[in-house]
């Protein structure tokens, strides 16, 4: 083997190493829809085991503790779990836009239907693969 290929599969050992060990503790996805009376926003974020990172606002009083708020992160989503978390945020922030601009009049409610079924349609194909599972469009598992 070339020193090369060694500095190759040691990289490769390095990052799966690293990969391994990443615990996600919160994902966000925001969203917008651009109609004809304007621009319809969404977003949202969700944590993972209630890590909150605002300490000293509003409800800082029944937050965790930091020492117990690390232990939390210590257990918080492999990479896998936060992309299936994160489809489903994303697919909530994108339904959640088109129902803003369709109920503002922004959209009508032939594209509002037809692009939601479409939303839902691609992330749950995505969530399948993600997870392992053969959608109906024959993708298999990226994982």
């Amino acid at each position: 083997m070339s020193d090369e290929s060694n500095d190759n599969n040691e990289l490769k050992a390095q990052l799966r190493a690293i990969r391994d060990k990443i615990r996600v503790t919160k994902v966000v996805a925001t969203r917008s829809v651009k109609g004809r009376n304007g621009d319809s926003f969404a977003g949202f974020s969700a944590g993972w085991q209630s890590i909150q990172d605002d300490y000293g606002g509003p409800g800082a009083d029944a937050m965790a503790e930091p020492a117990e708020d690390a232990a939390y992160a210590a257990q918080g989503m492999t990479l896998k779990e936060a992309r299936v978390a994160h489809y489903m945020i994303a697919m909530t922030a994108d339904v959640a836009a088109l129902e803003s601009a369709h109920a503002n009049g922004s959209i009508s409610g032939k594209y509002f239907a037809d692009a939601t079924a479409g939303v839902k349609n691609q992330y749950g194909r995505m969530i399948q693969k993600v997870l392992g599972h053969k959608s109906s469009d024959g993708d298999k598992s990226e994982s």
